[in-house]
């Protein structure tokens, strides 16, 4: 689950707002003034209310709570700050709905991809897409690559970790359902068992009282809890991918939703017109390197 302090991420999104202005912008679209539907075969049949959503002429978006920074700001999701914030509202306008039109829920990150009919038309929360949470419910395509990363305190003995080898003995933490936990369980593969926590912050307060010895992340959350909630951590590294492809975030559907080619479609475009890149630039791109653990 990057980010150094929010006064140089501000600065830097001052500089592309004009061109963000003109292609999709990371704000919530016009009140009344819905973008294009996805272009391509699938036009008609996404055009605005077909396929049908959750409430006729709205569009419902899901997400976490808190809602955590980079991803969000201020744990507000409908101000169209943050990562997600901006994407989602990027492809509800792709879907012809504006600002008026976008309706946001609560629903726990574990609730979003498990089995059942959800009460959302699609979850945008750093869910990764797996071929086992494809069994319960539809992803769109990946609107964001990602690498997983370890903290640490920066006097503690993880710090001095520069290999997956010194991570071995350590005691490790993550969000339970997370790949950060798989990737503790299966790359790392610790002598003691990983510790798993309900909610991120859970783990960011036992690294910070010391019952860990590091976290694992998404990269882009490492660097926003080394610079924003535990400053006296750091980012001890990142892993590789595993398996040749990319690690990607999708947003999440009901399994079989009519909306999911809609809304994959709308993915693709953002992609393809650059505007995914912009908005990572603006909200995800102010992090240093991070090394990779080998």
């Amino acid at each position: 689950m990057h980010r150094v302090p929010r006064t140089l991420r501000r600065a830097a999104a001052a500089a592309t707002v004009a061109l963000l202005a003109t292609a999709v912008g990371c704000a919530p679209q016009p009140e009344d003034k819905a973008s294009a539907a996805p272009s391509g075969s699938a036009s008609q049949s996404c055009a605005k209310g077909k396929p049908a959503t959750k409430t006729a002429g709205k569009l419902t978006i899901a997400t976490d709570e808190p809602a955590y920074e980079p991803w969000f700001e201020d744990d507000k999701p409908a101000n169209g700050k943050g990562f997600e914030s901006a994407v989602a509202y990027a492809v509800a306008g792709r879907l012809g709905y504006g600002k008026s039109a976008v309706v946001w829920q609560r629903v726990p990150f574990n609730k979003a991809f498990a089995p059942g009919e959800k009460t959302f038309d699609f979850d945008v929360n750093q869910v990764s897409i797996s071929a086992e949470r494809k069994k319960a419910v539809d992803f769109s395509s990946g609107y964001y690559d990602v690498r997983q990363a370890v903290i640490a305190l920066k006097d503690g003995k993880a710090a001095r970790a520069t290999s997956i080898a010194d991570l071995k003995g350590l005691k490790l933490g993550a969000q339970v359902g997370t790949t950060s936990l798989d990737y503790i369980s299966d790359v790392v593969k610790p002598s003691q068992q990983a510790a798993a926590y309900s909610k991120n912050d859970e783990a960011v307060s036992a690294l910070r009282n010391g019952q860990v010895d590091a976290i694992v992340t998404d990269l882009p959350t490492a660097f926003y809890v080394t610079s924003a909630q535990v400053t006296d951590a750091k980012v001890v590294g990142q892993f590789e991918n595993q398996g040749g492809a990319p690690e990607q975030f999708g947003l999440v559907l009901d399994k079989g939703s009519g909306l999911t080619p809609c809304v994959t479609a709308a993915v693709d475009t953002l992609r393809k017109d650059g505007t995914l890149a912009k908005l990572e630039k603006q909200w995800l791109s102010d992090a240093v390197d991070a090394p990779v653990l080998k």
